[in-house]
């Protein structure tokens, strides 16, 4: 894993009127490891990986690209991917793939979807159709992989396989920034840490270190964290 930075934030801040979505968060997205976004819902997760993907543009600060040069800098799976009824996985595949010239078998083995390559889009499951929005986000070979909520509504079992495509990914030397309310498959998966709350930043960290903190698994380390008192705390090491 290298601790170079993929993507850094100065004081990012995003408004819609007058709400503030996200309010002055500085942090570092670390290459070739996963980077979890933990916090309730309406903390700014999703603002934040809007922002750093370039989608949304911020109402202040800035965001820094540090990664590799590439065809394609981002890839990125939405909460609710949607694919063009009609086709099949291996068309689906195939139709990404021939936009930056790769290779859309290399896609489909790359989250095990190989075995239904000839099944219409229409008849995937949930979790099969979120590893189909991987294998998308893969094509180009990106530096940065953007997951929002992937293993959202899956059962167990499909979110362990999702997780289990996310390690792998990321083991090839790409940088993962993921939110997940999924807090045990977080907590194994993800190298680092990033707390949010109402829009703010509250805590980064290595799960490791979080649990040291307030000496118990991540669901309680997480409660403890929005519960305490420790104020806002900004990116610079492991606390």
């Amino acid at each position: 894993m290298t601790t170079d930075p993929y993507l850094s934030t100065d004081e990012l801040t995003k408004s819609y009127g007058d709400v503030t979505a996200l309010d002055s968060v500085t942090l570092e997205i670390p290459g070739t490891a996963v980077t979890g976004l933990v916090g309730p819902n309406g903390s700014g997760k999703t603002t934040l990986l809007e922002l750093l993907l370039g989608v949304e543009r911020p109402t202040l600060g800035t965001v820094e690209y540090g990664g590799p040069e590439a065809v394609r800098r981002f890839g990125y799976l939405p909460q609710r991917p949607t694919f063009r009824p009609g086709f099949t996985v291996a068309e689906t595949a195939a139709f990404y793939a021939g936009l930056v010239d790769d290779d859309p078998d290399r896609l489909l083995d790359a989250v095990g979807l190989e075995a239904v390559a000839d099944r219409p889009v229409t008849g995937l499951s949930g979790g099969m159709t979120r590893l189909l929005g991987i294998a998308q986000a893969l094509a180009g070979d990106p530096p940065v992989v953007v997951l929002d909520e992937p293993a959202s509504g899956l059962d167990p079992a499909m979110s362990e396989r999702v997780f289990d495509a996310v390690e792998s990914i990321a083991a090839e030397g790409r940088a993962v920034v993921l939110s997940s309310h999924d807090l045990p498959l977080v907590e194994r998966t993800a190298d680092r840490l990033v707390v949010l709350e109402s829009g703010r930043l509250r805590e980064t960290g290595s799960p490791e270190s979080l649990r040291e903190r307030t000496g118990g698994p991540l669901q309680e380390t997480f409660t403890s964290l929005l519960a305490g008192e420790s104020g806002v705390v900004t990116a610079g090491g492991d606390r």
